[in-house]
C-alpha cells in the first residue's frame, strides 16, 4: 500500500522535530519533503523508511 512520507511519519506518532533528528536531517528539509517541493537522496529516503518502519517501495516521495 503507497503512503506518503508525511502520513508515514504521523502513522508513527512522530513530530516533525523528532523524526528529522531520527533521520539524520534539518527539520525545514523534513518539511520540503512532506510538501514534495524537493525529494530526498537515497540515503535520506532509506532512513526514512527504517525510521518509519515502512518498505521503501511503499513511500511516495513525488506528486504524480
Amino acid at each position: 500500500m503507497k503512503i506518503t512520507i508525511r502520513a508515514a511519519r504521523v502513522n508513527k506518532g512522530l513530530l516533525i522535530p523528532d523524526a528529522a533528528k531520527q533521520i539524520g536531517i534539518s527539520p525545514r528539509s523534513l518539511l520540503s519533503y512532506e510538501h514534495m517541493i524537493t525529494q530526498p537522496t537515497i540515503s535520506v529516503a532509506l532512513k526514512m523508511a527504517e525510521v518509519y518502519e515502512i518498505n521503501i517501495n511503499d513511500l511516495i516521495f513525488f506528486k504524480k
